[in-house]
């Protein structure tokens, strides 16, 4: 797992939503055979990590229980760690993550940073795993009314400061901590290009940064039709591939994507080019 840390390329991860109401591809993974068969193909196209979700986290999401969560999940998870399949668990719970990694996931990913089960650091100091940390104020029934910064970019690499400090205080090692600076979590549109401007302030708190721009709703504002209807979730892919590279090209660790082979092709146009480091401006 110390490989996937420090990687020879950017890491790619895969979503793969096991779930009804997902904001990009609600219900279509939702069955156990789908969702098995779309992760294979995931990894087949690229993905370093499978990233397996049972509760939607979109903007206005109910919660379901933990039981659901992890019905939902780990008949997809053993199915596919037998299949070889490498994973992550999207969950912000203790209870989900334990019974996840038993079933064969090996990275933690928690849109929560910790905040929503204070459990969950033990659960993943007790593994040994690595643990995404990403920056949450709160559910998403009521986050985006906690999207107030006076200085987005400052704030986001304090509350993530804190949380890395509380994780390293619970006993998880520095060298298993991923930070996320939570595009649409608490965050209008501004605010999303503010951090991707704004990228080597995060990357300086000395830990790898996970992107998470995957066809979320400032890509469909940026490319609205001249109505102002925005974009569809399912045509934000070429969006998306460009905020990967330029994620990656300014420092980041990896990407979380639903266009897996899209992403994967122009982080080799990339590569190829000699992997341009990019001196993104500061925002206003």
């Amino acid at each position: 797992m110390s490989d996937l840390l420090r990687p020879a390329h950017p890491v790619v991860m895969g979503v793969l939503n096991v779930t009804p109401d997902s904001f990009s591809d609600g219900g279509r993974y939702a069955g156990v055979d789908a969702a098995i068969a779309h992760g294979i193909e995931l990894h087949r196209q690229g993905a370093d990590l499978v990233d397996v979700g049972g509760e939607s986290t979109r903007p206005g999401a109910g919660r379901v229980d933990a039981e659901t969560e992890i019905r939902r999940v780990l008949p997809v998870i053993r199915e596919l760690a037998a299949a070889g399949v490498p994973m992550s668990i999207d969950t912000t719970r203790a209870s989900v993550a334990a019974a996840a990694l038993a079933a064969g996931v090996t990275v933690v990913n928690d849109v929560s940073g910790g905040l929503a089960d204070r459990d969950m650091a033990r659960v993943v100091a007790e593994a040994g795993c690595p643990w995404v940390l990403m920056h949450w104020r709160g559910h998403s029934a009521r986050m985006q009314d906690l999207a107030s910064y006076t200085d987005v970019v400052a704030e986001v690499a304090a509350e993530l400061r804190q949380r890395v400090d509380e994780a390293l205080a619970a006993g998880v090692p520095a060298d298993r901590i991923v930070v996320d600076p939570g595009l649409g979590f608490a965050k209008r549109a501004e605010h999303n290009w503010q951090l991707t401007a704004r990228l080597a302030e995060l990357l300086a708190l000395g830990y790898p940064l996970l992107f998470a721009a995957s066809r979320k709703s400032y890509l469909g504002s940026l490319l609205a039709a001249p109505d102002g209807t925005p974009r569809p979730p399912v045509e934000r892919d070429a969006a998306t591939s460009a905020t990967s590279v330029l994620a990656v090209a300014a420092g980041a660790w990896g990407v979380r994507v639903h266009d897996v082979r899209g992403t994967v092709d122009a982080l080799a146009v990339w590569a190829a080019s000699g992997r341009p480091r990019l001196a993104l401006e500061e925002a206003a």
